[in-house]
C-alpha cells in the first residue's frame, strides 16, 4: 500500500483544511454566512451542513453587534461550552454560562418534573444580560426557550438549535424557526455540541476579520 501524506506545518493544517473544504463544496455560498457553514463542516467533516444550516434573515449581523455590546452565551452542556473561545469572547465583556451542573438546576428540575436542560434554560432568562443561546444536545432546552420567547419572557439575541438525535429534536428546530428572533437552527436530526460550539466560534472570529478590515 502507497499511502502518501501531505506534508503541512501545523500551524498551516486549519488554514489547508478550510483550502480542501472550499474546494469540494459543490455549491456557492453567500460571503455572510461561508465562514460560519465552513467551520461547521471542518468541525464535522459533514458537507450535508452546505445545507442543513438555516439562517434567518440579518441573524449573522445582528448576533456579531450583540457580542460586541457583551451579549453572553448560554449553553446546554459542558462539552459546548469547553469548545467555545471563552478569551475572545471575554474580550468584548461577555461571558459563556452552563448551568446544566448547578444545584439551583437540579433542584428545579426535580421539584416540576422536567429536564434539567429546562431547568437551566429558566435559570438563564433570570440573569438579566444579553443572551445567545447555543444549544446542541437537549430538544427540550429548544421546546421551553420556544415557550418563554412566546410567553414574552425572553427575547434572545440569537438562538442556535442544533441538537442531535430522534426524539423531538426535528420538531423542537421548527418551533424556533417560527419565533420572531435571529436563529441558526441546524435542520434535521444532525447537529450537536461541537455544531454549536463552532458557530459560535465562527461568530467570533468573524468580528475579528471585520475590525481588521
Amino acid at each position: 500500500m502507497n499511502i502518501k501524506l501531505e506534508k503541512v506545518l501545523p500551524a498551516e493544517i486549519e488554514a489547508r483544511s478550510f483550502e480542501i473544504i472550499s474546494s469540494e463544496l459543490k455549491k456557492e455560498l453567500r460571503d455572510e454566512l461561508a465562514p460560519i457553514i465552513k467551520r461547521v463542516i471542518h468541525t464535522t467533516a459533514d458537507f450535508d451542513y452546505a445545507e442543513n444550516l438555516v439562517f434567518s434573515p440579518g441573524c449573522v449581523a445582528s448576533a456579531r453587534e450583540a457580542i460586541k455590546n457583551g451579549a453572553c452565551v448560554f449553553t446546554d452542556t459542558n462539552m459546548a461550552k469547553a469548545g467555545i473561545n471563552k478569551k475572545k469572547l471575554k474580550a468584548f465583556g461577555g461571558e459563556a454560562f452552563c448551568f446544566i451542573d448547578d444545584d439551583r438546576v437540579r433542584e428545579a428540575a426535580e421539584k416540576n418534573g422536567t429536564t434539567r436542560a429546562v431547568a437551566s434554560v429558566d435559570l438563564a432568562s433570570t440573569i438579566g444580560r444579553p443572551l445567545i443561546f447555543a444549544i446542541g444536545n437537549a430538544p427540550t432546552a429548544l421546546v421551553r426557550i420556544y415557550e418563554l420567547i412566546k410567553e414574552g419572557a425572553l427575547k434572545p439575541e440569537l438562538v442556535i438549535g442544533a441538537p442531535v438525535g430522534f426524539v423531538n429534536v426535528v420538531q423542537s428546530k421548527e418551533l424556533i424557526m417560527e419565533c420572531d428572533v435571529p436563529y441558526i437552527i441546524a435542520r434535521g436530526r444532525k447537529g450537536g455540541s461541537n455544531v454549536a460550539a463552532a458557530i459560535v466560534n465562527a461568530l467570533l472570529y468573524g468580528i475579528e476579520q471585520v475590525k481588521s478590515e
